[in-house]
């Protein structure tokens, strides 16, 4: 079973990792943009380094606070909060004085990701155009990313669409079941780090991809915590 500070150490990197990928792309922005991300980009070296922890994953967490104000919100959308979900689940965790206020707030990460694959299928199941596969059918023939002709033609298979919308809801759906059994989470996670995976290399949402695997070590360690491995 993975421990609480080997769970936290694993997401510590990660993220920084997926952060550090992140602010590359703003050092030819404009120069509070750069100053933003130059620091940031320091302080995922120190975390990476695990140099005077907790504090760079503390001054991330102050820094996101600016950059937030800086473009209004998160202006990428689902896959930055969870990037701050992740920050600042792990900043308070590691803030905490006593292990149950860590495990709490780290716990909190790993429920939180849970939610979110669940509420997604929620939210779809009860909307007809998801149960029609129309939704899908959608993505297709009008996404905004530059998309190969051969892959929007996929707009024109309703019955293949179909089941693949049934198909991702219901593992949605499904998802908390995985908590249960340790291989069943195990297996979860591979399906679901799969359909990330093909969303950013068909779709060009590769923040996505690297932001939730960042919160897996945490769903991992709660349900070894919570169920027993």
């Amino acid at each position: 079973m993975i421990t609480l500070t080997g769970a936290a150490r694993l997401t510590e990197l990660m993220l920084a990792l997926a952060l550090l990928q992140q602010s590359l792309e703003h050092l030819r922005g404009l120069r509070d943009e750069r100053m933003l991300f130059a620091a940031r980009i320091a302080l995922c070296l120190l975390v990476l380094a695990g140099v005077a922890r907790p504090w760079p994953l503390v001054g991330m967490a102050g820094l996101s606070l600016l950059i937030l104000q800086r473009f209004q919100g998160p202006y990428n959308g689902g896959s930055d909060r969870m990037g701050l979900l992740v920050l600042w689940s792990l900043a308070l965790a590691e803030l905490m004085p006593s292990r149950p206020l860590q495990e709490l707030f780290f716990g909190y990460l790993g429920a939180q990701l849970m939610l979110s694959y669940f509420v997604s299928g929620a939210v779809k199941v009860v909307n007809p155009d998801w149960r029609s596969g129309r939704a899908l059918s959608d993505v297709f023939r009008f996404s905004a990313y530059p998309v190969s002709e051969g892959l929007r033609a996929w707009a024109q298979r309703p019955r293949v669409l179909l089941v693949m919308s049934w198909a991702v809801m219901a593992f949605e759906l499904a998802f908390p079941l995985t908590l249960l059994w340790r291989p069943a989470l195990i297996a979860g996670l591979v399906v679901a780090a799969t359909f990330h995976l093909a969303n950013a290399c068909l779709f060009g949402l590769n923040r996505f991809f690297w932001t939730w695997l960042c919160a897996y070590p945490a769903i991992l360690w709660l349900q070894g915590r919570v169920v027993g491995a």
